[in-house]
């Protein structure tokens, strides 16, 4: 088990990576928002996190002299892009991100949205608007350090991984102390698992993530996720052999142990993965895929 690290204190994880504990706890947010500082004398700031005053000021003590090349972001949640507009007008560095909050959507979950669906309340900070734009693959460098960007969909559409070499700036995609939450239409399942793939191909050291401490064991982490996911699935479908039901009573019947506090966000990863489950064909929606429609397996 790891401590929580002091909140607003910079502290070390190896040689030009700073964190700096944003003071937002939560059960969804764990110890509070990772911000990242990247380089020593010219730096990156990943994920500034919520617009709280005392961190802005915590992260221009840990900057000092140094000066903000870039100011990047994994996804345009409230927990982790806001400060982005602050940090900007005292440091004067471009916002990069994938792109506003409703960029990269699928097909399917674009047209859901289009129809109505909207998330479980994780906060979107729907007016974020990045600077410029980074795609996949594209390179963020500084004096003595180079980023790239690693398009890793899934618990956001726009959702970017941060590579430092061999080290993962992950976002919420992976954490060590909590599976991902995946809430339509801004959450896809079909492209977590993708992106999980993607990670899977590589062979990084370390996960640096937006909650959470360090994970040293970066394919196990991954891995762990998968299987928990295709496990999830098939509680699903055993769950569908009694007959159809819709995300709420799915979620209600398989998620015993879970506080009532945390079951509408099961509720939203639960049709996380019937939509999921609709789109290859293993499910069938009644009368039409929605967060309201019943399911039956196919």
């Amino acid at each position: 088990m790891h401590d929580q690290p002091e909140h607003g204190v910079a502290h070390e994880l190896e040689p030009g990576v700073r964190r700096v504990l944003a003071p937002n706890p939560s059960p969804m947010t764990h110890w509070g928002t990772n911000t990242y500082l990247v380089g020593t004398d010219e730096l990156a700031v990943i994920d500034p996190g919520p617009a709280d005053a005392g961190h802005l000021a915590a992260l221009r003590t840990a900057i000092g002299a140094a000066r903000v090349s870039h100011i990047l972001i994994t996804h345009a949640h409230r927990d982790h892009s806001p400060l982005a507009a602050e940090l900007q007008a005292a440091t004067g560095a471009p916002v990069l991100a994938f792109g506003p909050a409703e960029a990269g959507r699928s097909p399917v979950m674009a047209r859901l949205a289009a129809e109505g669906l909207v998330g479980g309340g994780e906060g979107v900070d729907a007016g974020f608007q990045p600077d410029e734009t980074l795609a996949d693959g594209d390179r963020i460098t500084g004096p003595d350090w180079a980023l790239q960007a690693i398009h890793t969909p899934g618990h956001f559409a726009g959702h970017l991984s941060f590579a430092l070499n061999d080290a993962v700036f992950t976002g919420d995609h992976v954490m060590g102390w909590a599976s991902t939450l995946i809430s339509p239409p801004d959450g896809d399942l079909t492209a977590f698992m993708a992106s999980c793939d993607r990670l899977l191909a590589r062979s990084d050291r370390v996960y640096y993530p937006g909650h959470g401490a360090p994970i040293p064991d970066p394919r196990a982490r991954t891995e762990w996720l998968v299987a928990h996911r295709k496990g999830r699935e098939a509680q699903i479908l055993e769950a569908l052999t009694n007959g159809p039901a819709g995300a709420t009573t799915l979620a209600t019947a398989i998620y015993t142990d879970t506080p009532p506090a945390l079951l509408p966000a099961a509720v939203r990863n639960v049709l996380a993965h019937l939509i999921d489950l609709e789109t290859r064909g293993r499910v069938h929606a009644t009368p039409s895929l929605s967060a309201d429609a019943e399911f039956s397996a196919v």
